[in-house]
């Protein structure tokens, strides 16, 4: 993804009258999402998405991400339908009355995360993640990582295989497979989740307000290298990462009455127990 600053693009207004009459689809590359989206847009049209009220993302929680980062400056808001292997962040598929989900369907307004990258060789970057930023290390040396929190420094030392900021939205992906906490939508608050951690041992992360600012600098960046990826986006040979929310930008989720977010985050934190019976 270009690193294109979109600061200062608003949504578009929305018009009177039913709130999405003009749909655009969009379609992973499996055959299964293929298919659906030709039969979805012969029964109810294809618009453009540069003249659509809503998108209809057919695939995966990856298609669903990489469609909200394309439509992310338009804040056009989607809806996502599982044509793939994960779809927490879809609807069911059901073909008939698309129209009618999408009037009484709920959102869900995210905002992402803004990551600032300096390499080693004094180059700045940034890019912007609806899930998480990670640090990764690149080799096989363990990163060093020092950390700091609104400009207070709060580790000194973070040895393992990195670290990771997730949004709300992003704490049921990655970071829960990193042991870090689930965090409810409405929570205000982002999950810091140490990854692999050598030391200290039985540090498990913090939750932090979604106010604050995460710096990461990395120790020793020539011996042990550090990746900065956001969400699909990696920088490499990170020497510093500063994180924070973007409160400038966001973008709008639809789900089914039934099948919203904040219900999905409720039970996920209880799909492990289900298992273990």
């Amino acid at each position: 993804m270009d690193t294109v600053d979109f600061d200062g693009l608003q949504p578009e207004p929305r018009q009177s009258g039913p709130r999405f009459s003009r749909v655009a689809f969009i379609a992973s590359g499996a055959e299964e999402a293929q298919a659906a989206c030709r039969r979805l847009a012969h029964t109810y049209g294809n618009t453009p998405p540069e003249s659509a009220d809503v998108v209809v993302a057919l695939g995966g929680d990856g298609l669903m991400l990489q469609t909200m980062h394309r439509f992310m400056s338009r804040g056009i808001p989607i809806y996502g339908m599982n044509r793939g292997t994960v779809g927490f962040l879809m609807n069911d598929f059901r073909e008939e009355g698309l129209l009618e989900r999408l009037e009484v369907s709920v959102p869900t307004v995210i905002k992402p995360l803004v990551m600032h990258v300096l390499d080693i060789d004094g180059h700045r970057h940034f890019a912007r993640a609806i899930n998480e930023v990670s640090l990764y290390r690149q080799t096989f040396q363990a990163a060093k990582l020092e950390l700091w929190v609104d400009g207070q420094i709060r580790m000194k030392e973070l040895i393992g295989d990195g670290a990771l900021v997730a949004t709300p939205a992003g704490s049921t992906a990655y970071n829960h497979s990193a042991y870090g906490p689930i965090v409810p939508l409405n929570s205000n608050l982002l999950a810091l989740t140490p990854l692999n951690p050598f030391r200290p041992k039985r540090w498990r992360g913090a939750l932090l307000p979604d106010r604050s600012e995460v710096r990461f600098g990395v120790l020793d960046p020539i011996k042990r290298p550090v990746a900065a990826v956001a969400d699909h986006t990696e920088f490499r040979n990170a020497k510093e990462v500063v994180i924070r929310l973007d409160r400038d930008r966001s973008m709008v989720m639809l789900h089914d009455p039934d099948h919203g977010m904040d219900e999905r985050i409720i039970a996920e934190q209880f799909a492990a127990a289900q298992t273990l019976r």
